[in-house]
């Protein structure tokens, strides 16, 4: 027996003649009037008017001013003696000087980090013993002042005229000490030592800052804890240790300055010891040492964001530009403006003008560029 039962009739609003209803209301709505599209193709063609700050622009003024008139100051007081300060700038003395800085610096900043490493793995051991003498040694050379760190080791021969090691209590192996320790060693050993104890705490602070997880998912491939820390954990600590270490580097640059107290003849010494010699050129010895401290903080400062950009390679998808392409990327912006872009257009706003554009066209053609499934 078959069924006889018929479909019921298809209506207006049937999928046959749904694109016709469509078309119907589309063409009814307002947006296909040619008025309101001129409209908005005018507003289109409009320049984008970007906000306005005047607070701002007035305390960038003031501030324009005052560094202006310091200026100003620098050029119009002779007692800067600008003559005098382009003799000494590169005189062999302040040369000698500078050469001396530079080598204390490097030397006492391998140094640090490598101590500082040593002792903040010390200071994380579960050892009871290591953990305590790491802590000692990190509270005691924070509570003293690098000067006297430094007059105490350069008295180290009053208090120890031989030093030796051996077994203790037992048979030694000595050597006078002032054989063993020059004023260079002195100065180096004493800001290494006072270093040490602050980078310690920014390597550990590094390492703390590691998420627990990649400590687990090293243990579960089963590497040995050196190898966890060496490939997985340092690596990812130093995102974190390179901006602290090296500010602490451009501090350990200016504190260098104290190996004059120990007879060390840096850029600050040799400064210190021409001034005695020619009192008439004081403030010019200082500006002097100014501009090179200000130089080598400069290139400290250069060298940090490379290797901050280098240590980011694992943690972003894009690296920042350098200035170098920075600097390209504006040239090639102003280019394209000059050759047809609008003021109002700035990076991208020729491409932003075309979305919108499209936009507009689609509203007035009744069609719309929205996925109505996902709605």
């Amino acid at each position: 027996m078959t069924d006889t039962t018929e479909a019921p009739p298809r209506h207006a609003t049937d999928v046959d003649g749904a694109t016709g209803a469509t078309d119907a209301s589309r063409a009814s709505r307002p947006g296909t009037d040619p008025t309101i599209d001129a409209a908005g193709r005018a507003a289109l063609d409009r320049p984008v008017v970007p906000l306005r700050h005047p607070l701002r622009w007035i305390a960038a003024a003031l501030v324009l001013v005052v560094l202006l008139n310091f200026v100003e100051t620098l050029f119009t007081n002779e007692q800067w003696g600008w003559p005098a300060v382009g003799k000494w700038l590169f005189s062999p003395a302040v040369l000698t000087g500078l050469q001396l800085t530079l080598v204390a610096t490097a030397l006492s900043a391998l140094i640090s980090f490598a101590g500082g490493i040593v002792v903040a793995i010390a200071r994380l051991s579960r050892n009871p013993v290591l953990s305590g003498l790491a802590w000692g040694y990190v509270w005691l050379f924070r509570s003293v002042p690098l000067i006297l760190v430094l007059v105490f080791l350069y008295n180290l021969g009053s208090l120890y005229p031989t030093i030796g090691i051996g077994i203790p209590f037992g048979p030694q192996f000595e050597v006078p000490t002032a054989n063993v320790l020059g004023d260079l060693a002195i100065g180096v050993i004493g800001l290494s030592l006072s270093e040490i104890a602050y980078a310690s705490e920014i390597v550990r602070a590094g390492v703390l800052a590691v998420d627990h997880g990649q400590h687990e998912a090293a243990q579960a491939l089963g590497l040995p804890r050196r190898r966890q820390f060496v490939r997985v954990i340092l690596p990812q600590a130093l995102r974190s240790i390179v901006p602290a270490f090296v500010n602490q580097i451009v501090g350990l640059l200016k504190a260098s300055s104290l190996l004059f107290y120990v007879s060390l003849l840096d850029l600050f010494g040799v400064v210190q010891n021409l001034s005695s010699t020619y009192p008439t050129d004081i403030i010019p010895l200082l500006v002097v040492a100014t501009i090179w401290y200000l130089a080598l903080t400069s290139a400290v400062s250069v060298a940090q964001y490379y290797v901050e950009r280098w240590t980011a390679r694992g943690s972003v998808r894009t690296l920042p530009p350098t200035p170098l392409q920075r600097l390209r990327s504006a040239v090639r912006r102003g280019s394209g403006r000059g050759r047809g872009g609008r003021p109002g257009d700035g990076p991208g706003g020729a491409g932003r003008r075309a979305d919108a554009a499209a936009a507009a066209r689609a509203v007035a053609s009744g069609t719309s560029t929205t996925n109505d499934r996902a709605i």
